[in-house]
């Protein structure tokens, strides 16, 4: 298919200059499928298929012939020993990597594939996150797509191959987040490189995000455990944080997504099980934001010896404060239910973990919760509570359940807000005190 074809760089890189024939395309795509099976893919091997791909990719003009030949390569890539041998090519590794400025989306879906795979395998895992750290145009490719793709299959793959590289190396994740003031080179179908703008890693992450999250939430996931990852160094922090909007962007999209979108008034309580995973990462990411903010505020007060009013947008919001104790309510029957299959599995099972995985995330989410929800009750003022109250955010329903998961780990947090509720609510405060001695003793 490639051999007559003319191999001239052209100027357009859109430009698509030859299609397979139909005859051609249909018994490539058997191979294609064909070697999903070990015995085919072993077969490939030996007849020396990657090198023969190799050529393809050189010189093929043909962005259909180039997709299936990686996706090909992707299939092959799924048997540990195929894994190994294609890994360890250095110079296959190098010409897969620069699949990546690919400007066709179906052959950049079969390549994130393929890094996937690759990536998931522990004995070569390492080989390839040190070739992409290696290689600056993985990183501006990728934030390349991220930034500018509608094609939520591709946005959704790249994402999981960000994902899973941020988790397998932080020096990795730090080089990609202080990066963005090198030269970047973009997609091409030639060998003449564009330039693009300096990339940030956040503007691009949140802008994936928003394309996925109306259509695939598990892509949204996958996005809002980057940023939590982000979060994991102090870097991360900054770079979310100390963006020209100064976390507007990220702190809107987290918010919108909680109290608009997930785990609602008029969704069962058992939503909470669904959607844990992508609550704990966005609460994680709003609670390091949080506290990231009410650093700097104090840092502020100090060096004016004036206390200032908290200036930040997304300090104290009820709505916010409303939605994180809707989840603790609604993850108040999951978790006795779990608590109750923990001992039982104890009697049962020496030696068994207390938590299955299940419970384990639901635990993960409420102690996310229960931080975020702590640190923004110990920053009311009384206006604040009196908003809440008014808006029904607060309530003697509402504040028991936040109280009671609170309580005892988070004592002076509850008591800082009881203290602003009586100025707000004297009655309602009262009638706490009756539920929660501890906090009338205290007092």
């Amino acid at each position: 298919v490639i051999s007559p074809e003319k191999t001239e760089p052209t100027v357009s890189p859109e430009g698509i200059h030859t299609e397979l024939d139909e005859e051609m395309e249909n018994d490539i795509c058997k191979v294609w499928d064909m070697s999903m099976d070990e015995d085919v893919a072993l077969f490939l091997q030996e007849f020396n298929a990657p090198d023969i791909f190799m050529g393809v990719f050189a010189k093929s003009k043909c962005p259909r012939l180039t997709e299936i030949c990686v996706g090909i390569l992707g299939n092959m890539a799924c048997f540990q020993d195929i894994c190994m041998s294609i890994s360890k090519d250095e110079n296959l590794g190098q010409v897969l990597l620069q699949r990546l400025c690919d400007s066709d989306s179906p052959t950049l879906l079969e390549t994130s594939r393929l890094l996937l795979t690759c990536l998931s395998q522990p004995e070569v895992a390492n080989v390839w996150v040190e070739r992409i750290r290696e290689n600056p145009s993985v990183y501006d490719c990728v934030c390349f797509i991220m930034s500018s793709s509608t094609n939520v299959e591709l946005l959704v793959k790249v994402g999981e191959v960000v994902d899973k590289l941020f988790d397998l190396d932080e020096e990795l994740m730090l080089n990609w987040i202080k990066n963005g003031t090198c030269q970047s080179v973009g997609p091409s179908v030639d060998d003449s490189p564009e330039e693009l703008p300096d990339f940030k890693i956040v503007p691009c992450i949140l802008e994936a995000a928003k394309q996925v999250r109306s259509d695939n939430p598990e892509g949204l996931d996958v996005y809002m455990h980057i940023l939590q990852l982000l979060t994991t160094v102090d870097e991360g922090i900054q770079a979310i944080v100390q963006a020209p909007d100064g976390g507007k962007e990220t702190w809107s999209l987290l918010y919108d997504l909680v109290c608009h979108e997930l785990c609602q008034p008029d969704d069962p309580p058992i939503i909470v099980q669904e959607q844990k995973t992508v609550l704990a990462s966005i609460l994680s990411v709003l609670s390091a934001m949080f506290a990231s903010q009410t650093e700097q505020e104090y840092t502020k007060m100090r060096k004016s010896n004036v206390k200032l009013p908290f200036s930040s947008y997304f300090v104290l919001d009820m709505p916010l404060i409303g939605s994180l104790i809707r989840i603790l309510q609604y993850m108040e029957g999951c978790g006795k239910r779990s608590v109750d299959n923990s001992k039982e599995s104890e009697q049962q099972e020496t030696g068994r973990a207390d938590l299955n995985e299940e419970d384990f995330h639901l635990k993960i989410l409420k102690d996310i919760c229960c931080e975020l929800l702590s640190n923004m009750l110990q920053e009311l003022t009384k206006e604040n509570t009196l908003e809440g109250l008014h808006q029904g955010h607060l309530n003697e329903q509402t504040c028991s359940c936040a109280f009671q998961n609170l309580l005892p780990l988070y004592f002076a947090s509850v008591e800082s807000f009881l203290e602003v509720l009586r100025e707000a609510d004297q009655s309602l405060a009262d009638n706490l005190e009756k539920r929660f001695p501890s906090l009338k003793v205290h007092a």
